[in-house]
């Protein structure tokens, strides 16, 4: 996985000392100005040593954490990537996760998956950094197996040549296939920065990855890959005396390297001081695209503070100014964005748009360069400072929620500051930037004649004569290093009967449920309230019967667009004036209607509840639907369709529901099409919300710091007041129809960089007894780096960045969906794979062992989910969509661990390849025939062709 940078944002924390901001406060009229309300960040609290050998260990302790963290940063990242072997350090994060002298190929991911645990890892220009989330009794293997990697790696051919493939394939599906994967990856990386360790992408190449030698891969890590090098973070429930033992026991011996560490002589880039202007074209791009780029500074800079401050004023929230000027507004783009990257030695600000459809790019431009002036010119108001300080402060107060979120913030910080205490120090620096401040940076980086401007076109407006990379920089690239060679002993994996064992786990730790409370209002709203930290904020979601399963015929998309709609412009306010009286509140508001339901939610801290409140109480009651605001939201959302179904992923999905369920409502594309969209009218929408959003079909569910009290007394001052309608709810007739013959599709979208493969059949009901088992045989098949897909078409094969499956949950029915992506070329081969996994899923018996670790990963995975607010309401939201019990929260573990290879198998017939739905999406020209020879009945669309408003998809 990459980083490409960090920003700004993402390094805000504390460390010794509670911190607070004032942030505005609503009085008990929901129209008044607002008053003021203390949002407080909990500290960080951490303790380091450093052992001899040069590893520092920050131990984290919170002995209300049901799990622990442990992560590794290297000091070594993208701007170390030898010369001409740019995406070098990436490459060796992929391989350094797979095998060692103990550990066979993949058994790294085994061990954490099997213990319910997960893990990842990145890289960044940076940084290297390896990470899991383990049940607390594993801690002592997830230390050993940290160790291994760092002392005992194997890197040989056949690990390399896979993860080379691979690699290659996350480049393709990140880069290549989604429009503007090469805006942001190549075109804008290659062009911030000049003579600059930071010019090259940390991805790389797929033509220098290819050069790249197994010598490569070991000489780079005697060359980076130390004790001296790392930093260990370990966040969350554990004794930190045994801790202490643990790391001395595994670590202490590792020794470091007697050639020191490779260290390029910095560059040192000229000032820019004329601009430039590039013109950049890719295949399937749906809208023009521009970007601004200017030099920035580096992490440590006293400046970043108010860059954030300026930042947050330009483009976080409806209420920004380019979301404001170039969105709302004019609309004249899609989106707009200003990003600080403040990374260790350097740093970059990139403005981008994306042109909205029939707008022209001048005009574009134009309108970001007046707001560039106007923050430059003029100083920003004292509302808008207080609401950036708010905006900043609450989104650190969400991050620290968890164990690993504040490791991470953490181990951001040690890597770009090389200073524990900069987070807390750059909160209260954004607390004293002033209106002075924020003009005087503006002034100071935003300079036009260092600024280098981007035009991002489809390949089909490329003229005659203008070569592919027409966008590549002019500036001489530096001459990076030739690591040397490595002299040590390679290792390799050594005969099992002489393998180490990973350390056996301690003792388990009781889990504690959630205490969860109902009560039903007298309009027939259902509260249910469950406590779940003590840090001060709290999420309210609200789940309302309905769904895109309610759009009447021709409008799909209806119950989308209702819900989008809501929230812009409630209450006597304006859309504008809701975003800033939000947003002033550090507050979130979103959401968005399913299959089967919608769902509105708002974040916010505990300190701006009642207000915020009061809000949601407008948004859900008294919604505008002002004709200017259906105006606005609609044509977003047709400029979001016209960028999703350029997508393969995407457009594969949409493809697959329509021919698995036709006509059925579960068959129409919930966000609806380019047609449909257009076609809805006010009245439509006001219809739906008269028929669906009312309190006896909905359901609030309250999250976070509140006792039950609290949120029972939260949902009666903000809903209590909903009048229930005296009609019955909408009854939704058959939303999945009939099961239909199996089909193979094919949509040919020509330019296409990589192919999107799906393959599905029919489940069960969610509340069906054969959902438990038939999840523990999707997992089986699908779920995590331990599933059939996994193996076979990535870990063996090299074929994929990840090979997955999953059952969806739907009232009517759902499907399990085996999905992945590849190159076109390996697209047929992909094919035979995914469902060779479905015959084995059916045919093979599956032992006892392998039923129990997968059960211990989904129940794992459940357990993470309940310990953050957030994924606590959406565990609750499901049970209140698909009719569950409460009493499943704690019984899900226990019908899940129920499964036997019994049960298994008899839930995993269902899985019949012969009746599964296929499609595929991609350049057909490099797969066509071979997937025609195996499935000679295959229908091939063109992509400009797909009629999705079709059951039939026009054909």
């Amino acid at each position: 996985m990459i980083r490409f940078r960090l920003t700004r944002v993402a390094l805000l924390g504390a460390s010794l000392s509670v911190l607070a901001l004032a942030a505005p406060a609503l009085a008990q009229t929901p129209a008044s100005a607002p008053a003021s309300a203390a949002i407080v960040v909990p500290p960080l609290v951490y303790t380091h040593r450093e052992l001899a050998n040069g590893l520092d260990v920050y131990a984290m302790p919170d002995a209300t954490a049901g799990t622990v963290t442990v992560t590794l940063w290297y000091d070594v990242g993208g701007k170390d990537d030898p010369q001409g072997r740019s995406g070098f350090a990436h490459l060796f994060e992929h391989i350094l996760s797979r095998k060692t002298v103990n550990l066979p190929y993949g058994q790294i991911s085994t061990i954490v998956e099997n213990v319910g645990g997960t893990r990842n890892a990145s890289t960044s220009q940076d940084f290297t950094n390896y990470y899991e989330t383990v049940p607390p009794q594993y801690l002592e293997t997830i230390l050993w197996t940290h160790a291994e990697r760092m002392a005992r790696p194997v890197v040989d051919q056949a690990t390399f040549e896979a993860e080379r493939s691979i690699v290659q394939e996350e480049l393709r599906q990140r880069v290549l296939a989604p429009p503007y994967g090469r805006l942001g990856r190549f075109v804008i990386g290659d062009n911030a920065f000049d003579q600059s360790i930071y010019r090259r992408s940390v991805i790389g190449s797929l033509e220098e990855l290819d050069t790249a030698t197994l010598e490569d891969a070991r000489a780079f890590h005697e060359a980076y890959y130390r004790p001296a090098t790392a930093t260990m973070i370990v966040s969350g429930a554990f004794d930190p005396a045994r801790l202490d033992v643990w790391v001395d026991q595994y670590f202490a011996g590792i020794d470091n390297p007697d050639r020191p560490v490779p260290r390029l002589e910095r560059p040192v880039s000229p000032p820019r001081t004329t601009p430039r202007q590039v013109v950049a074209y890719a295949p399937n791009v749906p809208l023009p695209a521009v970007a601004l780029m200017y030099p920035g500074t580096d992490a440590a800079d006293p400046d970043n503070a108010a860059l954030d401050v300026m930042q947050a004023i330009l483009s976080r929230g409806d209420s920004s100014r380019l979301y404001q000027a170039l969105v709302y507004r004019s609309q004249l783009a899609v989106n707009a964005g200003f990003g600080v990257s403040s990374m260790e030695e350097a740093g970059s600000i990139t403005v981008t748009a994306t042109v909205a459809q029939g707008q022209d790019i001048g005009a574009v431009e134009a309108a970001l360069d007046a707001e560039l002036n106007r923050i430059r010119n003029e100083p920003v108001s004292d509302a808008e400072l207080a609401e950036a300080r708010t905006e900043i402060l609450a989104s650190d107060l969400r991050q620290r929620e968890t164990a690993s979120g504040r490791a991470f913030i953490l181990g951001r910080a040690l890597v770009a500051e090389h200073d524990p205490a900069a987070p807390d120090a750059h909160l209260r620096a954004v607390q004293a930037v002033t209106v002075a401040d924020v003009q005087r940076v503006a002034r100071k980086y935003l300079v036009d004649q260092a600024r280098v401007s981007a035009r991002y076109l489809d390949e089909s407006q490329r003229p005659e004569g203008v070569p592919g990379d027409s966008w590549r920089n002019p500036a001489p690239m530096p001459v990076f290093l030739t690591v040397p060679p490595a002299i040590r002993t390679a290792n390799a994996l050594l005969p099992e009967d002489q393998r180490m064992a990973p350390p056996a786990p301690s003792e388990p730790r009781a889990a504690t449920p959630p205490v969860i409370a109902e009560r039903v209002l007298a309009n027939g709203l259902r509260v249910i309230v469950a406590r779940s930290t003590d840090l001060p904020i709290m999420n309210a979601r609200l789940v309302i019967g309905g769904g895109a399963a309610g759009d009447p015929a021709g409008s799909a998309g209806l119950a989308q667009l209702t819900a989008a709609l809501s929230s812009q412009g409630a209450g006597g306010r304006s859309a504008p004036e809701q975003a800033r009286l939000l947003e002033a509140l550090g507050a979130d508001i979103g959401g968005g209607a399913g299959a089967d339901s919608t769902t509105l939610f708002v974040s916010t801290p505990v300190a701006s509840a009642q207000q915020v409140g009061a809000v949601l109480a407008d948004v859900v009651q008294r919604p505008a639907f002002a004709a200017e605001e259906l105006q606005r939201t609609r044509t977003r959302a047709i400029n979001g369709q016209r960028v999703a179904m350029r997508q393969p992923g995407p457009l594969a999905a949409a493809v697959l529901d329509r021919i698995a369920y036709g006509d059925a409502a579960y068959g129409v594309p919930g966000d609806g099409t380019v047609e449909s969209l257009a076609s809805i009218t006010r009245d439509q929408i006001v219809g739906y919300h008269n028929a669906f959003w009312r309190p006896d079909n909905a359901a609030l569910i309250v999250t976070g710091a509140m006792s039950a009290e609290e949120g029972f007394a939260f949902a009666e001052q903000a809903l209590g007041g909903w009048v229930r309608p005296a009609g019955p709810v909408p009854v939704i007739a058959d939303r999945a129809g009939p099961v239909r013959p199996p089909r193979v599709v094919v949509v040919d979208m020509p330019g296409a960089g990589q192919a999107a493969v799906t393959a599905a059949v029919r489940a069960p009901l969610r509340s069906s007894d054969d959902w438990y088992p038939l999840s523990v045989a999707n997992a089986v098949m699908g779920s995590g780096q331990s599933g059939y897909l996994f193996q076979e078409v990535r870990a063996k094969r090299g074929l994929s960045y990840g090979a997955y499956s999953s059952v969806g949950a739907r009232v009517g029915g759902g499907l399990l969906t085996a999905s992945t992506q590849t190159k076109n070329e390996s697209a047929a081969e992909v094919v035979d794979l995914v469902l060779a996994q479905m015959t084995r899923l059916t045919a093979e018996p599956v032992s006892d062992t392998a039923v129990t670790d997968r059960e211990t990963f989904i129940t794992g995975g459940y357990s993470r989910a309940l310990e953050t607010t957030a994924g606590l309401g959406g565990v609750l939201a499901e049970a209140v969509q698909y009719g569950l019990p409460l009493t499943d929260i704690v019984g899900y573990p226990e019908r899940i661990r129920a499964t036997t290879p019994a049960s298994l198998a008899a839930a995993a017939a269902r899985v019949d390849p012969a009746q599964a739905y296929v499609v595929v999406v991609g350049d057909s020209a490099q797969f066509i025939e071979a997937l025609r020879a195996a499935h000679p009945d295959l229908v091939m669309i063109p992509a400009a062709g797909v009629d999705l408003n079709s059951p039939t998809l026009g054909q």
